[in-house]
């Protein structure tokens, strides 16, 4: 059956949540929106393209940094409302040049951060 983006569940914006996860790993590496033609556009072109709610605009991953995040799979949760992305990802996937976006942990009760920039920011 081809899969068609309209069948997805999105939000009153227009948008569904995307996790990113480095396909070889299973790393979870971000959680960034996505709306029915960005998901086209990522099934299309093989490079995962976003939303950008502050921007209001699309953001093909990578475009301006070089970290660019290649598509290995597109999975549909089962209420077909939040997105897993299996990704090759070229560097850093968050903007603090960390490998993942995730990396402040709560543990005994204080924040702790866990993972330092993969290179000093410009």
């Amino acid at each position: 059956m081809p899969f068609d983006p309209a069948t997805l569940k999105y939000d009153a914006n227009g948008l569904i949540p995307a996790i990113a996860q480095e396909a070889e790993t299973g790393e979870v590496l971000m959680m960034a929106w996505m709306n029915a033609e960005s998901v086209a556009r990522t099934l299309d072109t093989g490079r995962v393209t976003y939303w950008s709610r502050s921007r209001q605009a699309f953001w093909i991953k990578g475009e301006t940094s070089g970290h660019v995040q290649e598509l290995v799979e597109m999975r549909v949760d089962c209420d077909r409302d939040c997105l897993l992305v299996q990704v090759r990802q070229n560097g850093p996937a968050c903007h603090t040049n960390r490998r993942s976006c995730f990396y402040t942990a709560v543990r005994a009760g204080e924040e702790t951060e866990i993972m330092a920039p993969m290179a000093p920011l410009d």
